[in-house]
């Protein structure tokens, strides 16, 4: 049987911001559909930052799953067995490039993309929003944002963020004018772009009057498509 695979990709906020709020992510544990799901947070992108996990333990200590991280600046576990032991994955956001060097040395991301393939929900924010696409548009370098090619799970470009950070939006326009990418995947901090088996694309809010896009070039003029959206709350 061909399992369901699923991807909530966050354009900000969530435990990090907001540490025991838990709206995002109790909609990211319900995709499971476990009763009491066992979820690894990976804060690679930010050198394994302690505060970071202590957020996602306040929050998700208090829903009804089975909390766990992965640390890669400590002694590093047996990865293969802790992914496969997962219902959930959850990456906090960072430096997107330092975070898929480390991966790709440790051998994680492949073992993520097999997990995926088995059915375990994958999610993040930020870098781990943009993570499980083709290319991610990041701030990874202080000079300016970027394109940079992430895992090829899902075709196309993303953009977290969107409504946010002021560079965040000229710069798409730019790359779409430009003719760098045909589209790009833009998600509001406050909202998740929820793609199940790579091809249906849903926004969730969490926060009022938050979105998620299809930003590309209709006739000449820059068009915003807007996803079928959900509204969450507690």
């Amino acid at each position: 049987m061909v399992k369901e695979r699923n991807i909530v990709a966050i354009g900000g906020g969530g435990f990090g911001r907001d540490p025991g709020e838990g709206i995002i992510e109790e909609y990211i544990l319900k995709q499971t559909k476990k009763k009491k799901p066992n979820i690894c947070f990976i804060p690679t992108a930010t050198g394994d930052n302690e505060a970071y996990k202590v957020n996602y333990y306040a929050t998700f200590s208090k829903l009804n799953c089975n909390p766990s991280h992965l640390d890669f600046f400590k002694r590093t576990p047996d990865l293969k067995r802790l992914i496969s032991n997962q219902d959930a994955i959850f990456v906090g956001g960072g430096n997107t490039k330092s975070m898929l060097a480390v991966w790709r040395e440790w051998g994680l991301d492949k073992i993520l993309k097999k997990g995926y393939k088995n059915g375990i929900v994958m999610s993040g924010v930020s870098a781990g929003a943009i993570c499980w696409f083709q290319n991610g548009i990041t701030d990874s370098w202080s000079s300016n944002l970027k394109i940079m090619p992430c895992m090829n799970i899902i075709k196309g470009t993303c953009c977290p963020h969107y409504d946010e950070e002021p560079e965040r939006k000229p710069t798409v326009k730019k790359m779409i004018l430009s003719k760098k990418v045909k589209n790009i995947f833009a998600v509001d901090g406050g909202a998740a772009l929820h793609i199940k088996n790579e091809n249906i694309f849903k926004s969730v809010s969490f926060r009022e009057q938050k979105s998620s896009y299809e930003v590309s070039l209709l006739r000449g003029k820059l068009v915003e498509r807007s996803f079928k959206k959900s509204f969450i709350k507690k």
